[in-house]
């Protein structure tokens, strides 16, 4: 089956925030149902995740049909596969990120009865993504790209707003110094892993999703033992409630892989403004899981109208992202005698260049540019090839259409 690059990206993203938003609302159902101490339960899912995931990378890597079962969901797996070399810092880098900004979470869920309040600017992560990616991938935003982001981030900010409790400043200290930039280190790290080239083909979300595990895993009981050694081996213990957690996990692997693989596909603040349609797919789920446990979507109309006006701007913002984002290819011809490593180099150098590649034929050069308006390419993009030394000349073809095999 083949689709669309630009529709593939928001199913996958969009599909990864319906499964997590179902996760959310099975967790909540175990915290509020079991009363596990939160340390315990977040060393108990890790472990847990970790070898329900095992067993879902190995049935994944069955061969069928001429490909293996995992294929069905990213076309790059072949097979569960040893780390290379290559991509061991970066896993060490998402699985730190990832252990510290769940640290955080667990921490805030700790401290306060009632975390909604704090945990909403959570969605301010969006932001940072932005400005880190300006820095990490040089690509540095448009207006159109920062206005879409700060509609989708307090419109999440709205919609996930409680007025049970107070606003602490300690509290917010955390989100913004601990849990949000932990997460913009896992997210960043993820996609240079997805767009990472292994054995000649992309890499495949479905590894990078159990060895980040791996690494999480590790890094997680370390922080646990040092902040509660008391309920460190508390874990164990509640692990005899083994079928939850494989439930909990089991799902949330086909979140994060949905999600790894669109991040692959395109910016990590747009996958993480897009994945915010969790907090509109909680809404049933919530219902839901309210004729079981004592949770409810909203505690007064104020709330509600709150929470509607929040929804609308978290499908404005994403709508504005949707219709924006301008890809093209350029074909370059180098100047006869000019080291072609050195001009890939220099074309790769450019602001808004996502990919190069050497060819033979007419052309020397074939790079991949996205930015969010025409008018913007021309200007930051076009204007500088003229000044790159090595290029002879250059054609501009903008991108219609994109397909991608499912």
């Amino acid at each position: 089956m083949r689709i669309r690059k630009k529709y593939l990206f928001y199913v996958l993203a969009i599909l990864s925030s319906l499964i997590g938003a179902a996760v959310t609302v099975i967790d909540t159902y175990i915290s509020i149902k079991y009363e596990f101490n939160p340390w315990s339960l977040c060393l108990a899912i890790f472990i847990a995740g970790l070898v329900i995931t095992f067993f879902l990378s190995l049935i994944l890597s069955i061969p069928f049909g001429g490909k293996s079962i995992g294929a069905r969901i990213d076309p790059s797996f072949k097979r569960l596969r040893m780390l290379k070399k290559e991509e061991l810092k970066y896993h060490l880098l998402a699985g730190m990120g990832n252990a510290v900004a769940t640290v955080g979470y667990f921490l805030i869920i700790s401290i306060y009865q009632e975390p909604s309040t704090i945990l909403a600017f959570f969605e301010v992560v969006i932001l940072y993504l932005l400005m880190m990616e300006s820095i990490a991938e040089k690509n540095a935003p448009t207006m159109a790209e920062v206005q879409a982001s700060v509609i989708v981030t307090f419109g999440a900010i709205m919609a996930s707003f409680s007025f049970e409790g107070e606003i602490n400043l300690l509290g917010l200290l955390i989100v913004f110094l601990v849990l949000n930039p932990a997460w913009v280190v896992f997210s960043i790290y993820q996609r240079k892993l997805k767009i990472m080239k292994i054995n000649g083909c992309y890499n495949d979300a479905i590894n990078i999703r159990f060895w980040n595990l791996v690494f999480t895993t590790f890094f997680t009981a370390i922080l646990v033992y040092f902040i509660d050694k008391e309920n460190f081996f508390g874990a164990i213990d509640i692990l005899k409630y083994w079928h939850l957690f494989f439930i909990s996990m089991g799902i949330t692997f086909f979140s994060y892989v949905l999600y790894i693989r669109a991040l692959g596909l395109g910016k990590a603040s747009v996958t993480q403004a897009v994945k915010a349609f969790t907090i509109i797919f909680a809404i049933p789920f919530t219902i839901l899981a309210s004729n079981f446990v004592p949770i409810t979507f909203y505690e007064s109309i104020p709330q509600l109208i709150l929470k509607i006006m929040g929804i609308i701007l978290v499908v404005m913002g994403v709508i504005s992202f949707a219709l924006t984002e301008v890809r093209a290819y350029i074909f370059i011809k180098a100047k006869t005698g000019y080291p072609i490593n050195e001009l890939l180099n220099n074309v790769w150098g450019v602001k808004g260049i996502t990919s190069v590649a050497v060819v033979a034929g007419r052309y020397d050069l074939i790079a991949k540019a996205r930015m969010r308006t025409l008018g913007k390419g021309y200007e930051r993009i076009i204007r500088t090839l003229e000044k790159v030394k090595g290029i002879e000349w250059f054609e501009w073809e903008t991108i219609l259409k994109e397909w991608e095999e499912v």
